[in-house]
């Protein structure tokens, strides 16, 4: 299984569909909030089901703010864009819902930073930020879970190529 996730993409939908065109075929894109108005196309362009959950920038959006949910290899993953919790001062808060949800995963954004790491028993995830990436650099960034037959979720951090293409 082959996830895309995605978060802070503030519209910049034109960065979305390169990295979809990079990365398909995909099976699931995960968006962690912060879409403005545009996660009503996503189904759509992804030609994939899709998760998401609002943001603090998505005054209107019918997501709801946080999701728990599961996919292939037994795996339950924690998504909320990570606002509410306080996530610019660190992700621990995070990783301890998770577990409370009995997911073995969490992703989150906000903060436009992207982060891969292991608390105790959960895999946290920022992907960064598609719309506004704030790490040194300034790349636009996302993540692509792959999470094997025998249930071995890998994950890796990715950069949109500069240029247009």
């Amino acid at each position: 299984m082959k996830i895309l996730i995605v978060s802070d993409t503030h519209r910049k939908d034109d960065v979305l569909l390169r990295v979809l065109r990079i990365e398909k075929p995909i099976d699931l894109l995960i968006h962690a909030g912060d879409a403005e108005g545009s996660e009503d196309a996503y189904p759509r362009i992804a030609e994939c089901p899709v998760r998401f959950v609002s943001g603090n920038n998505d005054l209107y959006s019918p997501a709801p703010p946080e999701d728990v949910f599961d996919v292939k290899g037994g795996h339950r993953i924690f998504l909320t864009h990570g606002h509410i919790y306080n996530v610019y001062s660190n992700s621990d808060r995070i990783a301890q819902l998770a577990k409370a949800y009995k997911a073995d995963i969490a992703v989150y954004g906000h903060t436009h930073y992207p982060e891969i790491r292991r608390q105790d028993s959960v895999l946290v995830m920022n992907p960064g930020s598609l719309g506004y990436p704030r790490q040194a650099g300034h790349r636009p960034s996302y993540i692509i879970l792959n999470i094997a037959e025998d249930g071995t979720a890998d994950p890796g951090l990715r950069y949109v190529p500069e240029g247009r293409g």
